[in-house]
């Protein structure tokens, strides 16, 4: 399973009902769910982004179809990253020419 961080900002819709937050995380991991993807936590943060959340999919695709599912509501906007582990990365760097 692949790793990634995605990153997500309140839009003004989502701000302003910032109260739902919590239900919509919620509502986060069973989409997650049907789309392939484990969401393995969430957190809430401070400075450039409102929210992160750490997952595992078996693809990129599953990993994009999720993100663009939740930027369809409208209350977010976000950022997909694909994270390596320690151990992917030496793999990839011992593949170099």
């Amino acid at each position: 399973m692949a790793n990634f961080i995605m990153l997500a900002s309140f839009t003004d819709k989502g701000v302003g009902k910032v109260k739902d937050t919590i239900s919509r995380a919620e509502a986060f991991k069973a989409m997650a769910k049907k789309s392939g993807v484990t969401v393995k936590d969430i957190y809430w943060t401070l400075g450039r982004y409102d929210v992160v959340a750490l997952c595992e999919a078996a693809t990129d695709e599953a990993a994009t179809a999720l993100s663009l599912s939740v930027a369809s509501r409208g209350n977010v906007r976000s950022e997909t990253l694909r994270a390596f582990s320690f151990d992917e990365m030496k793999k990839i760097l011992d593949k170099m020419v």
